[in-house]
């Protein structure tokens, strides 16, 4: 079994919905050792995301099984003196503790970085939340779709014109790149115990993910600049940084920014050589003057044939384009499966989605299934320290299922 370069790492993922525990995860791809604690009973709410109206149909706990693979699971309800005890002595053996639950309620819970920094000083404690952990939202729940997605300005900028509505948001999507970004902060806390022995406190939240990830613009809106009606595809400024709809209804989307050493190159693809001398759009300036009537020529070109044979006409002339992808193209994308982006669970021909960093001469784990609820309690316990009869003690208190 691959060990990881985090092989030996302890980490308390105390955490749900859905960047924390996403951080944990990467951390678990790479050999830690992560503990998932949550409560007896129905477990972490999270395990009940696809229930949810709207979500797809499936035999298997789609979210749960990709956010909680490779850990261990503690039924522990910190809501009591026992299950808190529980938790410090494995605070204090821990290297990293994860939590999004908001300040107000780490402080009943008696997890705040305050009361158990003094029980390890190498702790790395990490917590996450919607709005931060200063202000008058310091306490106020968030998910992706309004702290990150809707606060940012993000739900407002893609939409297609000024007059459609808002765009909604899709489970996880900005959960995701959070994860990433709260994992940075924990590695990023560990290299600096490496160097001063001490554990710190380290922190992230969804609104700040979403300002950084409209970064561009919202520093253009802090800079005082002026700002242009969003456009719709039809009347976009540029042809050839355009998406356009192909015969069998598939889309694509041009990214020509070399333009001028390009331009030559797509007229021939399209067989229409002609555009090339054709002095409306021969130069820069001019495709730029004209772009809405070469929108229209290229939509009645590009609807001529499929999107896998623009593929093989693009690519073969090293045009730099997109496909708009669907879901139906995931499970038998070739580079993603090449590329390790989709990985086998362990003992299984069922893929999951990787972790999306790679470091040479360090191997991820295995992905192994998500656990049931409680399922490593008793053997957490013992490694803790508990013997049998101190762990029916727990069990008979209700602090431990």
């Amino acid at each position: 079994m691959e060990k990881g370069i985090f092989e030996g790492l302890k980490v308390l993922d105390c955490a749900s919905f859905i960047a924390a525990p996403a951080a944990a995860t990467v951390l678990s791809d790479f050999g830690a050792d992560v503990i998932k604690i949550e409560p007896p009973g129905q477990g972490d709410p999270y395990r009940n995301l696809t229930n949810l109206p709207g979500y797809p149909a499936s035999p298997h706990n789609f979210a749960w099984m990709l956010e909680s693979r490779n850990k261990k699971s503690l039924a522990l309800d910190l809501s009591k003196p026992e299950g808190q005890a529980v938790l410090y002595r494995l605070a204090a053996e821990a290297d990293v503790f994860i939590t999004n639950f908001p300040p107000a309620v780490r402080a009943r819970l008696g997890i705040t970085y305050e009361q158990l920094k003094p029980l390890n000083d190498r702790l790395v404690y990490a917590s996450f939340t919607g709005y931060g952990e200063k202000g008058a939202e310091a306490n106020k729940p968030g998910f992706d779709s309004n702290a990150y997605w809707a606060r940012s300005g993000l739900m407002d900028l893609v939409r297609a014109d000024e007059n459609t509505t808002p765009a909604r948001s899709v489970a996880g999507m900005g959960d995701h790149p959070c994860a990433m970004a709260f994992y940075g902060a924990i590695v990023t806390a560990l290299y600096k115990r490496e160097r001063t022995g001490h554990g710190s406190h380290v922190s992230s939240n969804l609104m700040a993910n979403g300002v950084w990830a409209s970064g561009v613009l919202a520093q253009a809106k802090l800079c005082g600049a002026k700002f242009q009606p969003r456009r719709t595809r039809e009347h976009a400024l540029n042809a050839v940084t355009n998406h356009y709809k192909c015969r069998d209804g598939r889309w694509l989307i041009l990214s020509l920014l070399n333009e001028d050493r390009q331009w030559p190159t797509l007229a021939r693809c399209m067989e229409r050589e002609d555009l090339i001398t054709d002095p409306r759009f021969a130069t820069r300036p001019g495709r730029h003057a004209r772009s809405l009537e070469l929108i229209k020529l290229f939509d009645g070109i590009f609807a001529t044939k499929d999107l896998a044979e623009w593929r093989r006409i693009l690519d073969g002339n090293g045009l730099v384009f997109g496909v708009v992808g669907i879901l139906d193209d995931i499970p038998g994308d070739q580079q993603m499966i090449d590329n390790d982006v989709l990985v086998p669970f362990e003992g299984d021909t069922m893929l999951t989605i990787n972790s999306p960093i790679w470091v040479d001469g360090s191997q991820k784990v295995k992905p192994r299934r998500a656990p049931g609820i409680g399922e490593h309690s008793d053997e957490i316990l013992r490694a803790a320290g508990y013997d049998e009869a101190a762990i029916r003690q727990l069990r008979a208190s209700g602090a431990v299922a």
